[in-house]
């Protein structure tokens, strides 16, 4: 079935065999994995999901944080005939796929999670003068607030998905992982700027059964680079 709709929700499943999810980063969709989706799809039933508020499924109708995403992402597993699948997620993936791991123990399998977002490093003096600078200005000009400190991805959103951002970016997974009993691959782009290698090795001190690997390419290295992303999470999975 290709780009279904689920009540709101726009889905792809292909293949048979044990079930594979995969997750989505921000202001992404689905189709960022296409190249995982044609190879997992021989040896898994794979499964794929637009976030409510990305790619064709519905719009947010209130301000999501992660632990709503991935209570969302849960409930629709009766709906999907999801049954402990393996998870291939790339960074907001990561964060739910995080969060649903160790809220839900025992409902996911193995995790393979590339430019992992959800560890927030110690923000330094200028990134905290800018943030006391943001909230004065709100409260005298709040339109030009948005415009002048909001980051380009922040001034794309409606002002629902701006909480809902909020909320996600302000989450340190850290401990999450601790209780994360899972077996986990992080897999990083060796110039990936957007999510740093300290980040990941900050998960990976983090996650109690984790490994890390790295490839070639930036914070979407699986899309550069499949072949390498697909032969090290095909590895892990299989193992």
């Amino acid at each position: 079935m290709a780009g279904t709709v689920l009540t709101g929700v726009s889905f792809l499943q292909k293949g048979r065999g044990k079930d594979l999810l995969f997750l989505h980063g921000y202001l992404s969709s689905k189709e960022a994995f296409t190249a995982q989706i044609d190879y997992f799809s021989r040896f898994y039933r794979v499964t794929a999901i637009d976030f409510l508020g990305f790619g064709q499924s519905a719009p947010l109708e209130s301000a999501f944080s992660v632990e709503d995403y991935a209570d969302w992402l849960l409930a629709l597993f009766p709906a999907l005939h999801l049954k402990k699948p393996h998870v291939i997620a790339h960074s907001f993936g990561v964060r739910v796929a995080v969060k649903a791991a160790a809220k839900y123990a025992g409902e996911l399998d193995k995790l393979v999670l590339t430019g992992p977002a959800g560890v927030i490093i110690n923000r330094g003096f200028k990134y905290k003068m800018r943030v006391k600078t943001y909230r004065l200005v709100k409260k005298i000009a709040p339109a030009f607030a948005e415009r002048k400190f909001g980051s380009a991805e922040y001034r794309t959103l409606s002002n629902i998905m701006k909480e809902s951002y909020k909320k996600i970016v302000n989450e340190d997974l850290r401990e999450q992982a601790k209780r994360v009993q899972n077996q986990v691959l992080i897999v990083q782009g060796k110039t990936d700027a957007t999510t740093t290698e300290q980040e990941a090795r900050i998960y990976l001190q983090s996650f109690p059964n984790a490994r890390l690997a790295h490839i070639d390419g930036a914070h979407f290295a699986f899309a550069e680079n499949p072949l390498a992303f697909n032969l090290l999470a095909e590895e892990f999975l299989y193992d």
